[in-house]
């Protein structure tokens, strides 16, 4: 009678199930930024645009907690950090004379900025580049850009006057989601239009200092997929070929 296969232990049971789960998460997350991109620009001018909004964006916070959740002290950790933010997101939609923004701004941050350090480190100790290694790059590059977008509204909350921005008609406009969302994003891209200035100290150090995140992330990223996947090569004997050569007879002596 044969045995049957031997019993994995329950560590390596625990760490099937981790990297199980946060490749299934980090595809959503990649998956729900997409759509919220694309639906930023599209649903601003809809009779219920804002509902809408607030419904993409719980629906990229649910998914970062998922990405991040493959243990149970990361779940609670992100848990605990996404129920302000979410909740006061709603409370401030439903009834804004009820909570300040404050509130939900400073908590979107913080949880914003736990989960791409927790992306970060997955991609640095990545052992292969894989589908869920490159979800997690794209997922963390994305967040970050989400990630300054609380930090201008709360600087033009605190100081209407750090932004300066000019609408198409000519008229100063005032730093709302969307502007938010489009200044974040060209600075993180170093890309300057010059439609949306930051006027204040304050301002101008904040959009320097995403540049710079910015340029440092993609730096730090590209180096790392690079290392890993030229280990994986010659561990696995994937890299190229050279022929064998005879050797050549030397050349006659004059």
């Amino acid at each position: 009678m044969s045995a049957g296969p031997p019993a994995i232990p329950p560590q390596r049971r625990r760490a099937r199930l981790h990297v199980g789960a946060f490749r299934y998460s980090a595809v959503e997350l990649l998956l729900a930024l997409v759509l919220l991109f694309v639906s930023a620009p599209l649903v601003e001018d809809l009779p219920h645009g804002d509902l809408i909004e607030v419904v993409l964006l719980t629906l990229v916070m649910v998914s970062a907690v998922l990405a991040v959740g493959g243990s149970r002290r990361s779940l609670v950790v992100a848990l605990v950090l996404v129920s302000p933010a979410l909740v006061g997101k709603w409370i401030h939609h439903l009834r804004p004379d009820l909570i300040s923004p404050l509130v939900h701004i400073i908590a979107a941050m913080v949880f914003f900025l736990f989960v791409i350090a927790h992306l970060l480190l997955f991609i640095l100790r990545a052992g292969r580049v894989d589908v869920n290694v490159l979800c997690a790059g794209l997922s963390g590059y994305l967040l970050l850009g989400l990630l300054w977008i609380p930090a201008y509204l709360l600087i033009a909350s605190v100081d209407p006057g750090s932004f300066a921005l000019k609408a198409p008609s000519g008229t100063d406009a005032q730093m709302d989601g969307f502007h938010a969302f489009y200044f974040s994003f060209i600075t993180l891209c170093t890309v300057g239009y010059g439609d949306v200035t930051p006027v204040s100290r304050m301002a101008r150090m904040l959009a320097v200092t995403e540049a710079i995140t910015g340029i440092f992330y993609v730096a730090v990223l590209i180096s790392r997929l690079v290392a890993v996947y030229s280990t994986t090569q010659r561990h696995d004997g994937g890299g190229p070929q050279v022929p064998d050569q005879k050797p050549t007879d030397p050349a006659p002596k004059l």
